[in-house]
């Protein structure tokens, strides 16, 4: 991530593309509600959108036609939820496409499945899960966006492993391969871009306190309020 311009296979590019767009089009109606019901979230939001952009671009060469990078989706996912980090992350990598040449518009697809929908909903599955367990925040905040970036790579891994097989031992030989060359790179980023968030998150609870609450990542009122959380989306 992010594959490059004309690096897969037409019919995978539309394939990607294809599995994408029911998400991207889920997310752009919850981001419309959203915006509607709390015109003062756009701040939030766009802070989420610019995390992602500037985390992103930090590009790193690794498989040939690909690249290592963070992803930023982790903070967009907790915040908003993976809907909405849909959008913002198809957002990004299409500006980085036809500003910084990273990616394409025919991989556009692919690079959003791995980055904007899987990487978010299984960073913000975790983070549900360390949560309910009784973690404190900032722990579940790490895994969540630790496990965002892993995921994308290892998902990644899988669309060029089915584009490219290997001559030999074919899918899971080439899977092996390029999760490994990945795995090099992309296990600091995790961890980094774990610290980060985190550290992000840290600020954002002392500058937006209200609106974290509203958005369900603060919870205050004990068992009450743990339950509420439990609950809430």
């Amino acid at each position: 991530m992010h594959i490059a311009e004309g690096y897969l296979p037409p019919l995978h590019a539309v394939a990607w593309g294809a599995a994408s767009a029911p998400f991207v089009v889920h997310g752009v109606r919850a981001l419309t509600r959203e915006v509607k019901a709390h015109p003062e979230s756009t701040l939030l939001l766009g802070a989420s959108g610019a995390f992602t952009f500037v985390l992103s671009a930090l590009k790193i060469p690794s498989v040939t036609g690909s690249c290592s990078h963070p992803t930023g989706t982790g903070l967009g996912a907790i915040l908003f939820r993976p809907p909405v980090m849909a959008v913002l992350g198809t957002i990004t990598l299409l500006f980085q496409a036809l500003l910084l040449a990273h990616g394409g518009l025919t991989t556009l697809g692919a690079n959003v499945f791995s980055m904007a929908v899987v990487g978010p909903w299984a960073g913000y599955a975790v983070y549900r899960l360390v949560r309910l367990s009784g973690a404190p925040l900032m722990v579940s905040v790490f895994f969540a966006a630790f496990t965002a970036d892993l995921v994308t790579y290892c998902v990644t891994s899988v669309q060029l492993a089915l584009a490219f097989p290997d001559p030999g031992s074919g899918f899971l030989g080439a899977l092996a391969k390029f999760g490994g060359i990945f795995a090099v790179t992309q296990i600091p980023l995790a961890v980094s871009e774990g610290l980060l968030t985190v550290l992000v998150m840290r600020l954002l609870v002392r500058s937006s306190k209200g609106e974290l609450t509203r958005l369900g990542v603060l919870v205050t009122g004990g068992a009450r309020g743990a339950q509420k959380e439990a609950e809430v989306r």
